[in-house]
């Protein structure tokens, strides 16, 4: 996925949810202008940020990888 289908994404769980991107923003603690650079496609964005507006959105980010099984987070 990249960061236009990103953009879209939460662009369409956004107006699904029937929020306006100042609401979302509220939501999630960001500035109204992050909304309309992330749902535009803007290519620089803080992962902190993203995970926010997904949060807010209720939408699970997972990471997958064929070895994650072997992946110990406390090692």
């Amino acid at each position: 996925m990249n960061q236009k289908n990103i953009g879209k994404m939460i662009r369409f769980h956004r107006k699904q949810a029937g929020l306006s991107q100042e609401d979302l923003a509220t939501l999630a603690g960001v500035g109204k202008t992050v909304v309309f650079d992330i749902e535009k496609g803007k290519l620089t964005i803080r992962f902190a940020t993203l995970l926010k507006l997904l949060h807010a959105l209720n939408i699970q980010f997972l990471f997958q990888s064929k070895i994650m099984e072997y992946f110990d987070e406390n090692s």
